[in-house]
C-alpha cells in the first residue's frame, strides 16, 4: 500500500489498522478496514449536529471567528463537506455572509464547483478523504489568488500512545494528520502556513491562478 497523500510505499505499520508515512508524516488506514459508502453515510446520519447547539458553536468557533475576522460580506465561501447541521454556515449567513455548501451525503449539489471563492472550510472533514491529494488540489484550484483555506482536524502529536487515541478510534478516520504532514501539504501545493495548531490550520494560496 502507497500513502494516499504523498504516494510514498508504506512499510512501518504501528498496529493493527495503522501504517505512519516516512515521507509526509501521516498515520494512513489500511484500506482493507474502509467504510463502503453505505456504512459511512450511517454512521455520518447518527451525528447530532445541531445548528443551534451553542457547545457545537462553541467547537466550531475557530472558524467562524477567523472569518468575521478576516473576510466581509461581499466575499463568497465554501463550507466543504458540511454534513447535516452546517452550524458554522447558518452563523455566517446570518450575518449577511454568502456560502455555498457541499457534502457527497447531505448537500450533493455538483454546482459549487463552477464558482472560485475566497476563503473555503471544512470542519472534521479532512480525516476521511480517501484521496486527500485529489481532494487537496480540488479545493486549491477553486480558491482565488491568496484565498484561504480553513481546516479543523485533530493533528496527532504524541498526545497518548497512538493506539489508544480517541481520533484514531473513529472508523470513518483513515487518515490522521501530523505538523509534518501540514507542512508537506503547504509546500506540495503552494500554500503559505498563517495558523498551525492543535484543532486548526489556516492555509492561504500563494499561486495567481
Amino acid at each position: 500500500m502507497n500513502c494516499i497523500l504523498c504516494q510514498s510505499p508504506l512499510t512501518h505499520q504501528i498496529d493493527s489498522h495503522y501504517y505512519q508515512c516516512s515521507r509526509c508524516y501521516a498515520y494512513v488506514k489500511d484500506v482493507a478496514y474502509y467504510f463502503s459508502e453505505a456504512q459511512e453515510k450511517q454512521h455520518y446520519e447518527f451525528h447530532n449536529n445541531d445548528v443551534n447547539d451553542l457547545g457545537y458553536q462553541k467547537f466550531t468557533s475557530p472558524i467562524t471567528n477567523e472569518i468575521l475576522h478576516r473576510f466581509s460580506t461581499d466575499t463568497l465561501g465554501l463550507d466543504f463537506g458540511c454534513g447535516k447541521g452546517p452550524v458554522i454556515t447558518k452563523q455566517l449567513v446570518d450575518r449577511g455572509y454568502h456560502v455555498n455548501l457541499y457534502d457527497p451525503y447531505f448537500y450533493p449539489d455538483q454546482s459549487y464547483a463552477h464558482a472560485v471563492y475566497d476563503y473555503i472550510f471544512s470542519c472534521e472533514v479532512f480525516e476521511h478523504f480517501y484521496q486527500p491529494a485529489k481532494e487537496i488540489a480540488h479545493l486549491k484550484s477553486l480558491l482565488k489568488p491568496g484565498g484561504l483555506l480553513l481546516i479543523m482536524t485533530h493533528l496527532y502529536q504524541e498526545q497518548v500512545p497512538f493506539n489508544s487515541w480517541y481520533y484514531r478510534k473513529d472508523e470513518t478516520h483513515v487518515f490522521i494528520y501530523t505538523p509534518q504532514t501540514i507542512a508537506y501539504i503547504a509546500q506540495q501545493f503552494d500554500f503559505e502556513i498563517l495558523k498551525l495548531s492543535e484543532r486548526f490550520i489556516v492555509l492561504a494560496s500563494r499561486n495567481r491562478n
